[in-house]
């Protein structure tokens, strides 16, 4: 690639350096031309455009021998025969009109090579020799030669540089480039600690802090697949543990086999049937892949379906349950079973952190296009600062929220998947007075059209 990208910077530069020196060359070869062409170098300017000018008034040379006499005596500015001898007039044909001395005369081809042309709507009908016309033409194309030849030296130095230049910036702009395919290398291999410098130019930094960002990613989302293996071979230990520990001691006789033995294995096992499912709907809400059975929903009328049955739970632990609800329907499309499963976890838990004599609060309310379903406690809040990591699967904030007082560890982070999975979000923050609130948004539906009036 840095082969390809200095043979094209150097190719543009050539091509360029190649047009200006083409361009330069021909403007002047032209200028020159035109230069000899009207008389420069023997100051012959106004000679020419004399003679040109009789030519046109007269439609021949018929007396110009004594025009140009004429002209010399009276101090003309066409002073032809100041010259002398050395300046000739000829005719189209190389005829010599002037001198008289060299009258009959004809000029070959070679002698008209250094003559200037005169020339008459656009074609010619003379020619004016200067004197050493020849040694002119011969040193003119000797400057043209000098030049292109200096033209030839410029460019040689000017595609060296271009290409010292082009080699120094493919090399500089493909260097992070390099990086990235190296550290892309060690990320393919499995090392996801590796950085790249974010340097350069905006795009190259954007593309270096986009790399770092991605495997940044990577690198949590590992670190989170480990904790979680982690976690879920510590959650499966336990019940495992307790069900093989009955069963050998069923085995070996030191229990009968009766009901009551049996229960501790099959609570561990119902205990481990919950888990594994709730590890299963974790994982297909997570990957967009849970099958949602949606509907239309007055949140008005739903919410104390799913309220009441916690009701007997509150009175036995002395807690006081109270329903908010919206003045006006409050429609949402939602899976009403989904949806039941994020209030419980999330009443369970309320109920089961807020002390005796405490309050639950379940409420909703529209905001915008928006609705909003909250659940407060009085228990002890959440840990300042872990407001988000409760959500985390298998997360502990303290003794008081572990699998012994009733949790698996995956409820909030499946009442927070289901909630996304509906086009929400859960989230959790403490009450000012005490307690935590957990709140729910969902997209409320648009209200429903009133049915047409039927026909007579």
């Amino acid at each position: 690639m840095r082969r390809k990208l200095f043979l094209a910077l150097w190719g543009t530069a050539l091509l360029g350096i190649a047009v200006v020196v083409g361009v330069l060359r021909a403007s002047t070869q032209r200028q020159v031309h035109a230069f000899v062409a009207q008389g420069g170098p023997w100051g012959l300017q106004q000679t020419v455009a004399r003679l040109q000018a009789y030519y046109a008034q007269r439609g021949s040379w018929e007396g110009v021998e004594a025009a140009l006499r004429a002209g010399a005596a009276g101090g003309s500015p066409g002073h032809a025969l100041e010259h002398g001898p050395r300046v000739v007039l000829v005719d189209a044909q190389g005829r010599v009109l002037f001198p008289p001395e060299q009258a009959g005369r004809t000029w070959t081809p070679e002698e008209q090579a250094g003559a200037l042309p005169l020339r008459h709507q656009g074609r010619v009908v003379g020619y004016l020799v200067p004197p050493g016309a020849l040694h002119v033409a011969a040193a003119t194309r000797d400057l043209l030669h000098r030049l292109d030849w200096a033209a030839l030296m410029a460019s040689a130095v000017a595609v060296a540089a271009a290409a010292g230049l082009s080699w120094w910036l493919s090399r500089r702009v493909l260097r992070p480039i390099y990086a990235l395919t190296r550290a892309a290398q060690r990320l393919a291999q499995g090392d996801l600690s590796v950085r790249v410098p974010e340097g350069g130019d905006d795009e190259l930094r954007t593309l270096a802090r986009t790399f770092n960002h991605m495997a940044q990613a990577l690198q949590q989302a590992a670190e989170t697949r480990q904790r979680m293996l982690a976690d879920i071979a510590h959650e499966l230990r336990t019940p495992l543990a307790v069900q093989q520990a009955h069963l050998e001691a069923l085995q070996d006789g030191l229990f009968d086999l009766t009901p009551e033995n049996l229960a501790p294995v099959v609570e561990q096992n119902r205990l481990l049937a919950r888990l594994v499912d709730d590890l299963r709907t974790l994982t297909l809400a997570d990957s967009g892949q849970l099958p949602l059975e949606t509907q239309r929903l007055d949140l008005r009328t739903w919410l104390p379906e799913v309220v009441e049955p916690f009701r007997a739970a509150a009175r036995q632990r002395g807690v006081a349950l109270r329903l908010t609800l919206p003045p006006e329907p409050l429609p949402v499309q939602a899976d009403p079973a989904r949806l039941a499963q994020i209030l419980n976890n999330l009443l369970g838990n309320a109920l089961r952190y807020t002390p005796q004599g405490g309050l639950v609060e379940v409420g909703a309310v529209r905001k915008g296009a928006q609705a909003h379903l909250w659940v407060r406690d009085t228990g002890p809040g959440l840990p300042p600062g872990e407001e988000e990591r409760v959500f985390e699967r298998f997360y502990r904030a303290d003794k008081s929220r572990s699998r012994a007082s009733g949790g698996s560890g995956l409820g909030l982070s499946i009442a927070r998947s289901l909630a996304r999975a509906h086009g929400g979000d859960l989230t959790a923050h403490n009450h000012p007075e005490g307690g935590a609130v957990f709140s729910l948004q969902l997209p409320a539906a648009p209200e429903a059209a009133p049915d047409a009036p039927r026909g007579v």
